[in-house]
């Protein structure tokens, strides 16, 4: 097994390989902020969120800036698996339960168009991303999940999304393995690059007109009776509103902000190349995967043929081969087939939510946050920059499709690294059990 970097390869900030940025379209240099500068709208983050948020109101005819630590795609959004899955962890029908039939079926529709959300903005702004709209398929992987998957696609059935049943046999040609029972395929479903996309939207903001700040860590944040004043460390920005777009890379900006949620990471391998009849004998129609594990399991190939597998790693950085071995040993055992060295490993923040849903707030009047996207981060990410772009020009919480929540803290967040560690290796047991 081969997990180190290659050092021909630009490394990633951890280190480590990460093949995005092997494949990815060039990279552009966004300059620091170095001035004091006047917006509509700073916000903190080019990630998926930010971006989208920038480009929907730069395209309003908004005053946007955007300010990263590092840059376009940095964090997570260039390092995830490049699944574009529509939903929420939720159904339909819990939905409906949960926030009634009003609220319920709007944020139903909402996070089912998540998915036809990324794939517009690509197809309207041209960005070249290897964008494929194969589909999503969600296997069961033992017996006690085949029903709750049955009626997961029934439910989304129900509301007119494109799906299919699957039988063991369906299972198995789609996947090209027998390692699952059944399961289901969700066609709204797909795939790209993701730091391509993240630095498509990048560019798709700057010909709208909007301002890109790299090498711009946001250090403070004040307010007084002309807006908001956000500090950098050779520059700031006087703006009207302000979205905090940090997600799993949420730090101390704004007070209480970071313990509304848990920053683990998901953790990647990838092959290079496959030989074709290996690459042909694996998701042989071109769909994703991500399984119904509760430590999920999530693979799939690019457009080179590299297999790539992910799942959920630890809470702290580790490059440590051992670190990534659970993942070895789950791929080769869903495709025996599967020979090939990994020669690639990486990770990226994800920020998880203690009731599973993504959180949109109003910190203060004027100050908008979405985050905690639960492993749903292409999708919902960027529908939810669009949904920020409606809120900071007007349109009342009343109206969106999802709530505007006040700003809750995690009781004890300070012992996340063992509560999240504790909990992985218990659900780790029950997978096992089934």
């Amino acid at each position: 097994m081969l997990l180190s970097a290659n050092p021909q390869a630009t490394a990633n900030p951890a280190g480590m390989h990460n093949i995005w940025l092997e494949t990815a379209t060039p990279r552009t240099a966004y300059p620091a902020l170095s001035d004091a500068i006047t917006a509509d709208v700073a916000i903190v983050g080019a990630g998926y969120t930010g971006l989208s948020a920038a480009l929907h109101l730069a395209q309003a005819g908004v005053r946007v800036v955007v300010v990263d630590a590092r840059e376009p795609g940095w964090g997570a959004s260039g390092r995830n698996g490049g699944q574009v899955i529509p939903g929420l962890k939720y159904d339909p029908p819990d939905m409906l339960a949960k926030f009634g039939p009003d609220l319920g079926a709007r944020m139903t529709e909402f996070a089912g168009n998540t998915a036809q959300t990324v794939f517009d903005l690509i197809a309207q702004h041209g960005i070249d991303c290897d964008a494929r709209r194969g589909g999503w398929v969600q296997p069961a992987h033992n017996a006690a999940l085949e029903g709750l998957l049955r009626r997961r696609a029934e439910s989304w059935a129900a509301t007119g999304a494109d799906v299919e049943l699957l039988d063991s046999d369906r299972v198995a040609e789609l996947l090209g393995s027998t390692a699952y029972r059944s399961g289901w395929l969700d066609r709204r479903a797909g795939s790209l690059n993701p730091l391509s996309y993240a630095r498509g939207l990048a560019a798709a903001l700057v010909r709208a007109g909007g301002v890109i700040h790299a090498d711009t860590k946001a250090t403070g944040l004040s307010r007084d009776a002309s807006g908001y004043l956000l500090h950098t460390p050779r520059g700031r920005i006087r703006a009207e509103q302000v979205i905090l777009a940090t997600n799993g890379y949420t730090d101390g900006l704004w007070p209480g902000l970071r313990q509304s949620l848990v920053s683990m990471h998901s953790y990647q391998i990838a092959t290079d190349p496959l030989p074709e009849a290996v690459r042909a004998s694996i998701l042989p129609q071109g769909q994703t995967s991500s399984d119904s594990r509760r430590v999920l399991l999530y693979f799939r190939l690019d457009r080179d043929g590299r297999f790539l597998m992910g799942g959920v790693g630890a809470t702290s950085e580790s490059s440590r081969p051992q670190d990534f071995a659970h993942l070895v040993r789950a791929a080769r055992q869903i495709y025996p087939q599967l020979t090939q060295e990994f020669t690639q490993a990486w990770y990226g923040r994800v920020a998880l939510t203690m009731d599973f849903m993504p959180h949109l707030h109003e910190l203060a009047p004027g100050l908008h946050t979405g985050l905690g996207y639960n492993g749903r981060g292409v999708g919902m990410a960027t529908a939810m920059g669009g949904l920020l772009a409606r809120r900071v020009q007007g349109e009342p919480a009343s109206a969106m499709p999802f709530p505007t929540t006040p700003l809750t803290r995690i009781p004890f967040h300070f012992l996340r690294n063992l509560a999240v560690a504790t909990t992985r290796t218990y659900y780790r047991l029950r997978d096992s059990a089934g």
